[in-house]
């Protein structure tokens, strides 16, 4: 198989849940000796993964140029991979016009539109309404959707949610989580911890006003009760508002980049992620799982990550029981353990890696020979892809036409 993933950023695993997660799409592909090529419009970063030794070709691209043309006709690729709903709006009418026979899947990472959605709806201070989604941006994003073959979602309210409200036939749909490999080690014990520990890209929204909640709400009543903790707070990209909010003073430290997330993680007692919107799965509470850290977190943190089973901590979004949860859960060792194996047995039922693997490739494969079918029988697939509705391609196309003028007085 002859894959093209185009990636709006380039994998960076160490930053992002979204890194590690494109990352193990790569593995369970390159696991089928697919041959992969990872194409980006993004400017290469210093905490990029190199792909090269993982037998991945890495291939820079431009927006709105024809070049992209002769790359994906000379690539001739079988399955492309679009990761985030904005390089499906870019390339897939390039895609599908020079490699109509390519199945195209979008790996949404998350719903931005739900994301932005519940955003808006917190700074206005009321509840999230699915109208809220109701937006240019869920408009743009959902047409996306629709215009692909498969969308691969990473959380099943997410994917409800499509299927219920938005009309994604199931057919189009694959709820698929994070894929992990099992924990077998023993936890580093209670009493070798210490701390608590905030983790999280402070480009993305929801991580950044977190990271405030805990400053001016929840850190200052916590480390009242227990005066001689910290909070250890890490993430990629720290803008100058974040770090002067550094105080050693009230144990609050900005700690920036982590080169492990893993081994940050594991050293402290607690995570605390007081999240009030967002979307998808969190990458820094399964982390914590894998390391035997339990999390207070609330119902948006948690959201699509346990099912029924106990969560590895508490869940809450009442900020008193919030703070009297992390003080407590950080002196209370026979709870601890408990957390401790409610996470691991988390991680074994729903991120088992292999068995997502599996499904992931059975899925394409089964995906690949339906394909015809599938498109002749998803109607919204067929109008949003319709010339009439194509304000991206013809943008696009003027774009390049203009570039060219300019670069070609006569």
């Amino acid at each position: 198989m002859n894959v093209l993933i185009i990636g709006y950023v380039w994998p960076e695993p160490n930053s992002s849940a979204a890194g590690s997660r494109m990352m193990q799409l790569i593995s369970a592909m390159t696991e089928q000796t697919w041959q992969i090529t990872f194409a980006s419009p993004a400017q290469q970063t210093e905490h990029m993964v190199d792909l090269e030794p993982l037998g991945v070709t890495k291939q820079a691209i431009q927006l709105n140029s024809d070049t992209f043309d002769h790359f994906i006709k000379e690539l001739s690729p079988d399955l492309v991979i679009f990761d985030r709903f904005m390089m499906e709006e870019q390339f897939g009418w390039r895609v599908e016009k020079h490699a109509p026979d390519a199945l195209r899947v979008l790996n949404t990472e998350d719903l931005h539109s739900l994301r932005d959605a519940r955003h808006k709806a917190v700074k206005q201070e009321r509840e999230f309404q699915i109208q809220d989604m109701y937006s240019d941006l869920g408009v743009r994003e959902i047409a996306a959707i629709h215009r692909s073959d498969l969308t691969l979602m990473i959380s099943e309210y997410e994917t409800a949610l499509l299927s219920q409200k938005f009309h994604v036939p199931d057919s189009h749909l694959m709820h698929l989580p994070f894929m992990l490999p099992p924990v077998e080690n023993a936890f580093k014990p209670f009493e070798a911890r210490q701390d608590f520990v905030f983790i999280g890209n402070f480009r993305h929204a929801p991580n950044w006003d977190a990271v405030q909640q805990l400053k001016n709400t929840y850190w200052p009543a916590i480390r009242q009760r227990l005066p001689d903790a910290k909070l250890n707070i890490f993430g990629a990209y720290p803008p100058p508002k974040a770090t002067q909010l550094h105080n050693e003073k009230q144990g609050f430290l900005i700690k920036g980049w982590a080169e492990n997330a893993l081994d940050v993680i594991e050293n402290a007692r607690i995570m605390v992620s007081p999240l009030r919107f967002g979307a998808g799965i969190k990458g820094k509470l399964v982390e914590a799982m894998q390391v035997g850290t339990p999390s207070i977190t609330t119902a948006i943190g948690a959201e699509a990550m346990h099912g029924l089973l106990p969560w590895n901590g508490v869940i809450t979004d009442d900020t008193e029981e919030f703070v009297n949860a992390a003080v407590s859960l950080y002196q209370d060792q026979d709870s601890y353990t408990l957390m401790q194996h409610n996470g691991r047995e988390i991680l074994r039922q729903r991120y088992d890696g292999e068995i997502w693997k599996a499904r992931f490739i059975q899925r394409i494969t089964l995906q690949m020979r339906l394909r015809d079918t599938l498109r002749k029988h998803h109607f919204l697939g067929k109008l949003v892809r319709h010339h009439s509705m194509k304000s991206t391609q013809y943008m696009s196309q003027w774009i390049t036409l203009k570039n060219e003028r300019q670069t070609d007085p006569s």
